[in-house]
């Protein structure tokens, strides 16, 4: 059933990885299966039976071509660095090449204890599994760059996080793991030349024109400043993307910073609702150092750590070296803005960008501020009132406090008649960016309740209504509406 692995990291010098084969589980049921995906990375769905998927999945045998293995890295956990960290419940199966000739990486993730544990179970929780499933898939079809969920399968085992929980296994798919704090660890350890080998399977998988003609006449250290531009431009895409949809990470450290510019990691992640740009839920960040606000200067902070580790490649000259680093570094901010900007003027349906655009959506955010205003519903009324001023009733009435919102509808229509587009047209494509539907924390919550009672109905039918987050879906409104006052998630937990 399974195509054919690629092993390309897996033929890395040793140092790169900790061979490791899953551990088997007691009783493994699939319970979650991505069969578009499936589909995409080229497997065989007409040999497929599920009973021998789940025993896969799980990682109770080794598909065939499959070498396994942990991967090492490093990184900065809230600030502080951890010179080892690595795949302590995660395993690489292998690469396969997806039917569109991308080369993608297969993982199970809860497979085991392995070298890199540090004292810890190797398990994972089926909470966080199908959070992770419904989230990342979730924002898939949001359209915002992702690892994706192939399948979960539960255990039939328990894992222990204070209390007894179902254990699960996640089969994570992801361009590629290579992380900031993958190439932290090698800088720890002085080691330049698996530094090179990293930066050359980078560009190698993600950023190809990096080895262009053009390029190819530059000399090394050009090129490896380059790849970090190239790391620094996608991030500020993919920060700007979680922004304009309210997306708060939760833990942005270095090791869940990807160099192919994915989002991945979703432990304590959540979606704000009422929008305050302090918002966060993660119950392990006491500071709040990765609130909603903090996430594009956090992203910043990480880039400038990814840098550092690529000083030695740059120039010989550690001055020089740093010099240029800190120039691309210090140019972060003027492109996130600009990103920013793109995602913000699309939302209000503003296809040529003029001065004072950015102070507009700024207005508009602490208009949602003061009023306490559902974050998703406001831009999606927001594109009904763009169509006629008949529907800013139903926009105001999510405001607590109107007189901001009101005074701002009055500005923005002042702007949207320098727009050429008419109406229709402008509403239409302001429903493609400005979704009904985002994962819930509290339909999150209720499906992973339901789904820790053996009810597996709650999940589907979620993972259903976000597979479409765009269109209306007749019947399933409620799934659009914000948590009662007893719903609410005020707190998300990692899972390990």
């Amino acid at each position: 059933m399974f195509p054919r692995f690629t092993l390309r990291y897996a033929r890395l010098p040793e140092r790169f990885y900790i061979r490791f084969d899953p551990v088997p589980v007691k009783a493994p049921r699939l319970v979650a299966f991505n069969r578009p995906l499936a589909e995409e990375l080229g497997f065989d769905l007409a040999a497929f039976d599920a009973e021998a998927a789940a025993v896969w999945f799980a990682g109770n045998v080794v598909p065939s071509g499959a070498e396994p293995l942990a991967q090492a890295y490093a990184g900065h956990q809230f600030g502080t660095f951890n010179p080892r960290l690595g795949d302590g419940r995660a395993v690489l199966l292998g690469e396969v090449t997806d039917r569109q000739g991308r080369l993608r990486d297969i993982q199970l993730k809860g497979a085991g204890m392995t070298p890199f544990s540090r004292g810890a179970d190797g398990r994972a929780p089926l909470g966080p599994v199908l959070r992770e499933y419904l989230v990342s898939e979730g924002m898939h079809a949001l359209g915002i760059p992702t690892t994706r969920a192939l399948a979960a399968v539960t255990t039939g085992e328990a894992v222990f996080r204070g209390l007894p929980e179902p254990g699960a296994v996640l089969t994570r798919v992801a361009a590629s793991h290579l992380r900031v704090g993958t190439f932290q660890y090698f800088a720890a350890r002085g080691d330049t030349e698996a530094l090179r080998t990293l930066a050359d399977l980078a560009i190698e998988r993600h950023y190809p024109q990096l080895l262009g003609p053009e390029l190819r006449r530059l000399g090394e250290g050009e090129r490896y400043l380059a790849l970090v531009e190239a790391v620094q431009a996608r991030q500020a895409a993919l920060v700007a993307k979680w922004m304009g949809v309210g997306f708060i990470h939760g833990v942005m450290n270095t090791d869940n910073t990807t160099i192919s510019g994915e989002t991945i990691d979703y432990g304590p992640c959540a979606f704000m609702e009422a929008y305050d740009p302090e918002t966060l839920f993660s119950s392990i960040d006491e500071a709040g150092r990765y609130a909603y606000r903090n996430q594009p200067w956090i992203a910043q902070w990480n880039l400038a750590r990814f840098a550092e580790t690529l000083l030695p490649l740059i120039d010989e000259n550690q001055e020089k070296a740093v010099e240029q680093a800190t120039a691309l570094i210090q140019a972060y901010p003027e492109r996130y803005e600009a990103e920013w900007l793109a995602v913000m003027c699309a939302k209000l349906g503003l296809e040529q960008a003029q001065p004072g655009d950015a102070a507009l959506a700024e207005a508009l955010l602490e208009a949602m501020h003061r009023g306490r205003a559902d974050f998703t519903l406001s831009f999606r009324r927001l594109c009904d009132a763009a169509e006629s001023s008949r529907a800013d009733a139903a926009l105001v009435a999510l405001f607590e406090r109107v007189d901001a919102i009101e005074a701002w509808l009055a500005r923005w229509r002042e702007r949207l008649a320098q727009e050429p587009l008419a109406p229709e047209e402008r509403a239409r494509r302001m429903r493609r960016v400005n979704p009904a539907y985002i994962p819930r924390n509290h339909r999150v919550q209720e499906a992973i309740s339901a789904a820790e009672r053996d009810d597996f109905g709650p999940f589907e039918a979620l993972r259903e209504v976000l597979a479409s987050p765009f269109d209306e879906q007749p019947g399933r409104e409620d799934y659009a509406r914000p948590a009662e006052p007893q719903e609410r998630v005020f707190r998300t937990f990692c899972g390990t």
